[in-house]
């Protein structure tokens, strides 16, 4: 009965993870009156895939609603290129008007959203501006890089009719625009009322009244799109600092598993880690059903290598379809194959860690056999079945290298001195060491 219950109570905490993401959906039902419909959809923290899967959502919704305009509060940083490009390629291709409301600061790739809005009203006190790309480890990116972002700059500015001069100038250090005093070594970043005098800006707006008021709307009907409580976690898990993180607990839980009994807190910790980290790419719209097929196969081949000895196949198997598995989960491969990278230094140094410093103490005791096997504790090992010494005998199994194998009447476990060796063999002992008896198969002269 407890059994049943407990897969019960699963299985609704299951279901109320799925239906989390249907909250937000509830205001796509028809507008009551015949009042404008102004959806308001925030942009806000790092600009990352799972934001950009948010948006899609909240575009789709407004949408299927026939909503009048869509208004992006902006306050962002900046984040990755690439999806800031999946934004802007999704507001190009709204018939909504699009109005880009900064709260508080569009910098870099929350400039580049703002230049993709049809209008720009910008709070007093806010800024824009300082979209000079970068690498993963914060320098100056490459030649190439730069040259993609600054036509993408451009392309933005002049999509509604502004002077790409000063979209270079925010991207581009060599841009000198001196009566803003931007001189070289140096990024554009417009204050509200620089950018309404370049034409970077359609209004200042203290406010939602003040921003209705420029648009000309008395009555509306609004709609606050807000980001549900799976699309947090998405948005956390898929962070390019967090996936590493995430990969490294994983894999040091489920390691520090193996070399413990039954199944305890590292096996759980790792299974959450990893699973926190498809479901988060699942749910952003990264991975599919097949990575997490793939990488459960890996993971049941990689089990299968290790209880079952054999030639090593199925641990490269295993090990070739875990990373597959979440290459496909990810939505850029190379940022993938660094987050691998990443995790599978910091689980070495994490399992050294551990093992030399905790491994007698506390919980982790019970990893490490702590017991002395000296004589002089009276400790007696099993006999050397140096009788053994070139006897020769026959496997009963195949030997992987491990297997049985019978000598004059007795059975014995025995271990191959080199690869595989058939069952039904002529084998001799060469070795032997406590209970380790190591066999050579012997070659019948013809």
């Amino acid at each position: 009965m407890n059994t049943f219950r407990l897969r019960m109570s699963l299985l609704l905490i299951v279901v109320a993870l799925l239906l989390v993401p249907l909250q937000s959906f509830v205001y796509s039902e028809t507008s009551p009156t015949n009042d404008p419909v102004v959806y308001y959809i925030p942009v806000e923290q790092t600009v990352e895939r799972g934001l950009a899967a948010f948006m899609q959502r909240s575009f789709q919704a407004a949408a299927d609603e026939g909503a009048d305009y869509i208004v992006l509060e902006i306050h962002t940083p900046g984040g990755a290129v690439d999806a800031a490009g999946d934004i802007a390629r999704l507001m190009q291709n709204t018939e909504i008007p699009i109005i880009a409301f900064v709260t508080k600061e569009a910098i870099s790739a929350g400039a580049y959203i703002a230049l993709n809005a049809d209008e720009i009203v910008m709070a007093p006190g806010t800024t824009m501006g300082a979209a000079g790309v970068i690498d993963g480890a914060g320098n100056a990116a490459d030649e190439k890089a730069q040259s993609y972002w600054l036509a993408e700059m451009r392309a933005a500015a002049e999509l509604n009719d502004r002077d790409p001069l000063y979209a270079l100038a925010m991207a581009d250090r060599s841009v000198e625009i001196p009566e803003l005093g931007v001189t070289d070594e140096r990024f554009l970043t417009l204050s509200p009322s620089e950018a309404l005098e370049v034409g970077y800006a359609e209004a200042i707006a203290s406010n939602r009244a003040e921003l209705m008021e420029h648009l000309d709307l008395d009555q509306v009907t609004e709609r606050e799109m807000e980001v549900s409580f799976a699309e947090q976690i998405a948005r956390f898990v898929t962070h390019p600092i967090v996936i590493p993180i995430l990969l490294s607990i994983g894999s040091l839980g489920l390691v520090l598993e193996l070399y413990s009994p039954g199944f305890g807190v590292p096996g759980f910790m790792g299974l959450a880690a990893l699973g926190l980290f498809f479901f988060g790419h699942l749910f952003a719209g990264f991975a599919g059903w097949e990575s997490i097929l793939l990488f459960g196969i890996g993971f049941l081949l990689i089990m299968v290598e290790i209880f079952i000895p054999g030639f090593g196949i199925f641990g490269v198997l295993g090990i070739g379809a875990v990373i597959g598995g979440m290459l496909l989960a990810s939505f850029s491969m190379s940022s993938m194959v660094i987050s691998i990278f990443i995790a599978v230094i910091l689980t070495a140094i994490g399992t050294v860690f551990i093992f030399r410093y905790f491994g007698n103490r506390g919980p982790w005791k019970k990893l490490i056999l702590t017991d002395s096997t000296s004589s002089e504790k009276g400790y007696i090992t099993n006999h050397t079945r140096a009788e053994l010494l070139e006897m020769e005998g026959e496997t009963l199994t195949p030997l992987r290298p491990s297997g049985s194998a019978v000598f004059g009447g007795e059975r014995l476990d025995v271990v191959s001195e080199g690869g595989y060796i058939e069952q039904g063999r002529k084998i001799q002992v060469v070795y032997t060491s406590g209970s380790r008896i190591v066999v050579r198969e012997v070659k019948e002269n013809l």
